[in-house]
């Protein structure tokens, strides 16, 4: 999707389109979570501090997030990918791999389903979606951000290594910035660059995912489609407008952020072990405290109360706190207690 989080908004408010939007944060303090096109043009993007967002561009229009709203725009735009394959693969809210090579509708153009996919997203939702269409998961993620907003992409066989080859290394998908630093330093600036380098000295300088690097230098990715990719951890977390330094209003955002985690936990059949409390103070200073339980649990009152016990030890937080997360984990899912053949009460 297309700037998802600020183009919702855009769309909801017809008085924030053409207009520059940052969702989250506000003019004095916290974190831009998504912003529009036309405050990307000035530099604001995702993960800035919105005080810098806020230099950038000075009529920059902070609006507070709705996940629920982007939650449920995000399930309807998966009920479209299943009506052409059931091989979808969620990478987060507004992002998915699929894979159309047997489809619903028996087409044999993945083009055409691309295509017709976004038409489809754009009638129910008034939203635009860019396509990237390839024979492997390295290259259909290129090409989708190649266009972008409302593009489509198509890479095939014959022009893959040319275009990896003149990739810049901080455009291959996998590849973060701490790395792609690292690879500059070595003098490895494009994807013909990195194919110059052999397997072994990848793997000796970045560990087995150097194994991944040698071969999406050659265009190769053998991945598949996950349709049932299981998430490690569930988590919400909230920047404050103000600092919080009272117990009470620390209690009540934990409250929150509990019943929040809960949510998603019930929507996803889960179940977890450990609860990690993150805290971030004033001054950036960050904190993480966890806990873990021989029982699982699901329940907002648990994560709770777990929670709230991490906050209070070792003791309260001392500083003025500007953002709490709280994290699960340790996962257990409905349908692996199925497999394993766990006993189920029936009820009449």
């Amino acid at each position: 999707m297309d700037a998802f989080f600020a183009s919702v908004e855009q769309r909801d408010n017809p008085e924030l389109r053409g207009k520059p939007v940052a969702v989250g944060g506000s003019k004095a303090r916290g974190v831009v979570a998504a912003a529009s096109y036309e405050a990307r043009k000035y530099g604001v993007h995702s993960a800035l501090a919105s005080k810098i967002a806020a230099q950038r561009c000075p009529h920059l229009i902070f609006v507070k997030g709705r996940f629920e709203v982007y939650k449920a725009v995000s399930r309807q735009i998966r009920e479209i990918f299943h009506c052409y394959t059931d091989l979808v693969e969620p990478l987060s809210l507004d992002e998915a791999y699929l894979d159309v090579t047997e489809n619903k509708i028996s087409m044999p153009s993945a083009s055409i389903i691309a295509k017709e996919i976004k038409q489809r997203i754009f009638e129910e939702t008034g939203l635009t979606a860019s396509a990237g269409v390839s024979y492997n998961k390295f290259l259909a993620k290129i090409a989708s951000d190649m266009n972008k907003p409302d593009g489509f992409t198509l890479i095939t066989p014959d022009k893959a290594e040319q275009l990896v080859a003149g990739l810049q290394i901080e455009k291959f998908h996998g590849i973060g910035r701490v790395t792609a630093a690292k690879m500059q330093s070595m003098g490895i600036l494009t994807g013909a660059d990195l194919r110059e380098r052999t397997e072994e000295e990848l793997v000796r300088h970045f560990g087995k995912v150097g194994r991944y690097y040698y071969r999406v230098a050659r265009a190769q990715d053998e991945r598949d489609v996950q349709p049932h990719r299981i998430r490690k951890s569930i988590g919400s977390e909230r920047t404050f407008d103000a600092d919080l330094t009272e117990e009470d209003d620390l209690l009540e955002r934990l409250q929150h952020l509990s019943e929040e985690v809960a949510q998603d936990m019930a929507r996803l059949q889960a179940s977890a072990k450990t609860v990690t409390l993150k805290i971030k103070y004033f001054d950036f200073t960050l904190n993480t405290r966890s806990k873990t339980y021989l029982g699982e649990f699901s329940s907002a009152d648990a994560i709770y109360t777990i929670a709230r016990e991490l906050l209070r030890t070792p003791q309260l937080p001392a500083y003025p706190v500007r953002l709490l997360g709280i994290s699960v984990s340790s996962l257990t899912y409905q349908h692996d207690r199925l497999r394993e053949g766990y006993q189920l009460t029936l009820e009449l």
